[in-house]
């Protein structure tokens, strides 16, 4: 696990891999493959006066296609956004 603190609003996530395959059962090849648009919190900042955090750690969440900035962290890729470009807790 990364040992990153976000700060104010900010949530550091983790991607979930991108489809192998369709649900057909139709290989999907690398260049093919979109950007996962799902992920788990690894870490989320205490929030701001104006706003409190309601995800927290170990939830999955949908976000948007280019929320976000990309990080590389030890070896593992993670994103860092704040709370309000989550979409949605799954």
């Amino acid at each position: 696990m990364a040992n990153i603190k976000p700060l104010a609003d900010r949530v550091l996530i983790e991607p979930m891999a991108a489809e192998t395959k369709t649900a057909s059962g139709i290989i999907i090849p690398d260049t093919a493959k979109e950007k996962p648009q799902k992920g788990k919190v690894v870490a989320v900042g205490p929030g701001t006066k104006d706003e409190d955090m309601t995800v927290k750690v170990g939830d999955s969440v949908l976000y948007g296609k280019y929320a976000g900035t990309e990080l590389k962290y030890e070896g593992a890729d993670y994103l860092i956004m704040r709370q309000s470009d989550i979409l949605a807790i799954v």
